[in-house]
C-alpha cells in the first residue's frame, strides 16, 4: 500500500499508515466505510464482501488510533461485532490508554443481545458503552447497566451531540464510527461528521445493496481529499474532511 496523493511515496509500513491516519485534533470524528466502485455498502447485507487484507489494514490502524468505537446496534448485531482486539505491534499508538479502544452501541429501544461477545468479552478498562434515550425502557438500562456503561442522551431518539459531548468528558474525544447507513445519516445530518474514510473496492456489486449513507435528507456537504493510498490489487483508500464551517461543534 503506497502513497499516490498528495505526493508518490513508498509502500507504507504500520507506523506510517498510522502517521498518515492521525488525528488532527483531540475532538474529531472520523467515520470509516467501505464501498463498491458503483457504489454499494454491502454485499448480501455484510461489508465483508468488498473487504480486502489491505482493507483490513487501515481498519486496525484506524481503530488503534481511535480513542471509542462508535457504532449502530444494528449493524454491530448484523457484523457479529466483538470487542477491539488489543494489537501488540502498536501498543506505542495506544500509550496512556487501554490497551484496545473500547466500542459504543447506539440503540432507542436497548434490543441487544446482553450475553454476546461484546459484552462478556470486554476489557474491564474498555468496557462497552451503550448510548440510548429516555425513552427506553427502565427495566433494559438497569439490565445493560449490569454489563455496560449506559449513556442517556437525548428524550424520544438518541441526541447524539450531547452523546458525543459526554465521551469527550469522559476523554473519549476521538471517535470513529463504523457505521452503519442510517447512523452514519443521523450524524451527517446533525453536522458532526469531521472526516470520511473510504476503501474503494475494485468490484460491481450490481443493483440492490443501500449506499453508505441512509435516513433522512441532510443539505449537501463539501469534502476536502487529503490523501489517497493505492494497492496492489486495485484498492483505493480515500481520505476526505468536512470542509471548512461543517463539524464545528465536534472539533472544538
Amino acid at each position: 500500500m503506497r502513497m499516490i496523493f498528495p505526493s508518490p511515496g513508498d509502500d507504507l509500513e504500520p507506523l506510517q499508515l498510522a502517521e498518515a491516519y492521525a488525528y488532527p485534533a483531540q475532538r474529531w470524528l472520523r467515520v470509516n466505510f467501505v464501498s463498491s466502485a458503483d457504489g454499494a455498502a454491502a454485499v448480501d447485507g455484510l461489508s465483508g464482501g468488498l473487504s480486502s487484507a489491505d482493507d483490513k489494514r487501515v481498519f486496525g490502524i484506524l481503530r488503534v488510533l481511535a480513542d471509542l468505537v462508535l457504532v449502530g446496534a444494528g449493524t454491530a448485531r448484523a457484523e457479529q461485532y466483538k470487542p477491539a482486539r488489543r494489537r501488540d505491534s502498536l501498543t506505542q499508538l495506544r500509550a496512556g490508554r487501554s490497551a484496545a479502544a473500547p466500542v459504543a452501541l447506539v440503540t432507542r429501544t436497548l434490543g441487544l443481545n446482553l450475553s454476546s461477545p461484546l459484552f462478556t468479552e470486554a476489557a474491564p478498562d474498555s468496557r462497552t458503552i451503550v448510548i440510548t434515550c429516555a425513552s427506553s425502557d427502565p427495566e433494559l438500562r438497569t439490565e445493560t447497566a449490569k454489563v455496560a456503561d449506559v449513556i442517556v442522551a437525548g428524550e424520544d431518539n438518541v441526541d447524539l451531540t450531547a452523546a458525543l459531548d459526554e465521551l469527550a468528558d469522559r476523554g473519549l474525544g476521538r471517535v470513529l464510527c463504523e457505521g452503519g447507513p442510517h447512523l452514519f445519516g443521523d450524524l451527517a445530518a446533525a453536522g458532526l461528521v469531521n472526516e470520511l474514510c473510504l476503501s474503494l473496492s475494485p468490484v460491481l456489486a450490481g443493483p440492490g445493496s443501500g449506499r453508505i449513507v441512509a435516513g433522512r435528507p441532510s443539505p449537501v456537504g463539501k469534502l476536502a481529499l487529503k490523501h489517497v493510498l493505492a494497492a496492489d490489487d486495485g484498492f483505493l483508500f480515500l481520505r476526505y474532511f468536512a470542509e471548512e464551517g461543517a463539524a464545528e461543534v465536534n472539533a472544538r
